[in-house]
């Protein structure tokens, strides 16, 4: 006879307990803690035959790796996030906002793959609605099955039956298991469910993409663990109102997470955009104050973008700052250096910053171009427009050596830009040519001056 046990759990972070609280002991949310019944039954039989059927230990040098095989995606954006493609056998979560376009890509990656056994799992749209967004993006695959199932045990045996090259599951706040009594999308649904799906694929050899949902915060939604169990957690940044879509690899376990892919989404799906640079500096305004172009680097990827900084007279006591798509303690840092170390008083203005394109930007590289746009807003100067500044601003306001700045320079004069202000430690090494001025500055007065020039 089964026993009847409860237990409280947070649905932020998955803390289990057996009595409730109003404020989660381990994430510190409030009125998070909700009741799960579970069941708990002897299980004696079922642990005597897993003891039975477990794996026997291997020694590493008997262990062959020459199987494994990467499954091209169709999409090399897409591609070099991953590391290369699909490993067999992977399980990729993939995560977005409402909107910003993962069910579109995983159809279009069935249509490009149309020599590949595909099952695809939705718990959201009918059939009909499918094949729909199939029809606007062309998809017209015979070797894809369309499955529309909320139970997950059902869907493992389907992909034990049928063993297709690549499981599709859209979404895993949806799926559920019949014996658990808590509601789909709950903390133990979600991570029993998730739990299951991957044993499948482990133990047939199977890649499984899963879609998961974000939560306000934009992380994904339900128990961190989630993202500990999956092999790939893949991410679409970006505004969905905007054209530009950024996917980028928080946890790889089979390539770098530093990689990004750049789509921009068209009303007949994600197109790769080849030249992000060259995007993201289109529309760039014409001898504005307040605008400076940077060079970050992505993985191995040098992308210029513009940054915007916008400083105006505070109409309260407190001066306010606002960053988009740039740390915010960052921001204020380096306010405190120009006033500090420069002697550009922002104290009695509002200061804000914008990353063109969507992009967020954490590398210290683009500190320098940061604060040229500032600089030039305050002053109403404008920077030169075939510019480009990127450096480290140190406390002492000193401009710092950057990575990798030799390919930085080569992507600005490859996009046309005549003038190149880098820090001077980094100008000793790069190499002389002809078709850009670089130069190299140690302090912020010396990068103003150069490129106000």
């Amino acid at each position: 006879m089964a026993k009847i046990k409860s237990s409280y759990v947070c649905s932020e972070c998955g803390y289990e307990s057996p009595k409730w609280y109003g404020k989660c002991p381990s994430c510190g949310e409030w009125n998070t803690m909700n009741e799960e019944i579970k069941e708990v039954s002897k299980a004696s039989s079922a642990v005597k035959k897993r003891v039975s059927s477990y794996s026997k230990p291997l020694s590493v040098t008997e262990i062959s790796t020459d199987e494994e095989e990467r499954f091209d995606t169709g999409f090399s954006e897409l591609n070099r996030v991953l590391g290369g493609g699909i490993v067999k056998g992977s399980l990729v979560l993939l995560g977005g906002d409402p909107g910003i376009g993962k069910s579109t890509i995983l159809m279009q990656i069935c249509k490009n793959l149309e020599n590949l056994d595909i099952l695809y799992v939705s718990g959201e749209e009918s059939r009909r609605q499918l094949k729909l967004r199939a029809n606007r993006l062309g998809v017209n695959n015979e070797s894809l099955k369309i499955m529309t199932e909320t139970d997950v045990e059902i869907v493992c045996e389907q992909i034990k039956e049928l063993k297709p090259g690549l499981v599709m599951i859209d979404s895993i706040q949806t799926m559920v298991i019949r014996e658990l009594s808590s509601s789909a999308g709950s903390v133990t649904q979600v991570r029993e469910s998730t739990n299951l799906i991957m044993h499948t694929a482990k133990d047939y050899d199977i890649p499984v993409i899963v879609v998961g949902h974000v939560n306000k915060e934009g992380s994904i939604a339900g128990p961190k663990v989630l993202e500990h169990i999956v092999d790939t957690v893949l991410r679409f940044e970006g505004d969905k109102q905007m054209a530009c879509r950024i996917l980028r690899a928080v946890k790889n376990r089979y390539g770098s997470t530093n990689e990004i892919g750049v789509f921009e989404m068209t009303d007949l799906g994600l197109r790769e955009v080849e030249n992000p640079s060259q995007m993201m500096l289109s529309g760039r305004p014409k001898g504005v104050s307040g605008t400076c172009v940077t060079c970050s680097l992505e993985g191995t990827r040098p992308i210029l973008t513009e940054i915007q900084g916008l400083a105006t007279q505070s109409g309260y006591g407190n001066a306010r700052r606002m960053s988009t798509g740039f740390d915010y303690n960052r921001l204020s840092l380096l306010l405190a250096v120009l006033e500090k170390r420069a002697g550009y008083y922002f104290n009695n203005m509002d200061a804000y910053v914008n990353i063109v394109g969507g992009l967020r930007i954490d590398e210290p590289a683009v500190d320098l171009a940061i604060c040229m746009a500032l600089i030039s807003s305050l002053k109403d100067t404008p920077i030169k427009e075939d510019a480009v500044a990127f450096g480290e601003i140190g406390l002492a306001g000193e401009i710092r050596s950057v990575s990798q700045a030799q390919q930085r320079v080569n992507e600005a004069v490859r996009l046309g830009f005549k003038k190149i202000v880098i820090p001077y430690h980094n100008f000793k090494t790069i190499e002389n040519t002809t078709d850009a001025e670089i130069i190299g500055v140690r302090n912020l007065r010396q990068a103003f001056e150069a490129l106000s020039e």
